[in-house]
């Protein structure tokens, strides 16, 4: 159990930070990085501001939507209005790349070392970017997948053609009902292949990639291994934060590295283990 002062922020200076985690890096047998929503923001995918109104002002106008995360829970009262929404909020966070390289940098700073990734983010950058799909676990599912409703079966199916037709041929709010994705199998409506509710769908795929996660965790538990976390914030810490903790707790070698904008902690039982840089994960990629 970690103390009920959990978290301690380092005194060491920024640049003091930069350089011992380009040392724990250099010197690692492996690196488990845990990618939160905060790395795709600082890669340029945010979800207010002018991104949403510049794509989304119809919907903005009618319904007084301030972002674009809360408007994909709105009750739409068609399936031609909620997929109108959703394709292009598919479209431009799961096929369009990121505006900045963030993801491409972080490729490059461990692409010589045996890594591996566990993320919550859903809009396929780490592949996009490079990284082998075999080192991936997207825990919480996929932007570019559809799954049942229901479900009725345990599988799902890739969205990427009849998403861009939605984008191309949706009028007034409206795609074509043609276009409405139902289930092949019992014919309800498709929903995203997201880890909103207990009708998330871990398809095969899914599972063999948590299988491989956990693989690499018991083949490393003793080594020099780097736990890198990137952009995780407090919604699910119990995916990536708390395992990180507890598993670097366990290795007197392994190393907990944090970089965060204005939650950048460790707790105080891995202080000495630790190296938490509270700012820009993009500029500190580049440094590093």
């Amino acid at each position: 159990m970690f103390s009920k002062i959990a978290t301690m922020k380092s005194t060491d200076s920024y640049w003091d930070k930069i350089e011992k985690v380009k040392m724990k890096i250099r010197s690692a047998d492996a690196i488990l990085i845990g990618a939160g929503a905060g790395l795709s923001t600082s890669a340029g995918f945010t979800y207010s501001g002018k991104r949403f109104e510049d794509h989304f002002p119809d919907f903005i106008k009618k319904y007084g939507f301030k972002d674009m995360y809360s408007a994909g829970f709105y009750p739409y009262e068609t399936l031609e209005e909620h997929w109108a929404y959703w394709s292009r909020y598919v479209f431009i966070n799961r096929y369009e790349n990121a505006p900045k390289s963030v993801y491409h940098d972080l490729y490059n700073l461990v692409r010589d070392k045996d890594y591996f990734v566990l993320t919550t983010n859903v809009d396929h950058c780490f592949q996009k970017a490079g990284f082998d799909k075999r080192r991936l676990f997207y825990t919480q599912g996929d932007y570019g997948l559809w799954q049942c409703s229901k479900p009725c079966h345990n599988k799902t199916y890739d969205n990427e053609a009849i998403i861009k037709k939605m984008v191309a041929e949706q009028e007034k709010m409206r795609v074509p009902p043609e276009l409405v994705p139902r289930c092949p199998v019992c014919g309800a409506p498709m929903s995203m292949n997201l880890r909103a509710d207990n009708t998330f769908v871990g398809d095969d795929g899914w599972h063999m990639a948590a299988e491989r996660y956990q693989a690499f965790v018991s083949r490393h538990k003793d080594l020099n291994l780097v736990y890198l976390e990137l952009g995780v914030g407090g919604n699910t810490p119990g995916i990536i934060k708390y395992p990180f903790w507890r598993m670097t707790e366990e290795n007197p070698q392994a190393a907990y590295i944090c970089v965060n904008y204005g939650e950048a902690v460790c707790p105080r039982e891995i202080e000495g283990q630790s190296i938490c840089i509270d700012g820009d994960i993009g500029e500190v990629l580049e440094l590093l």
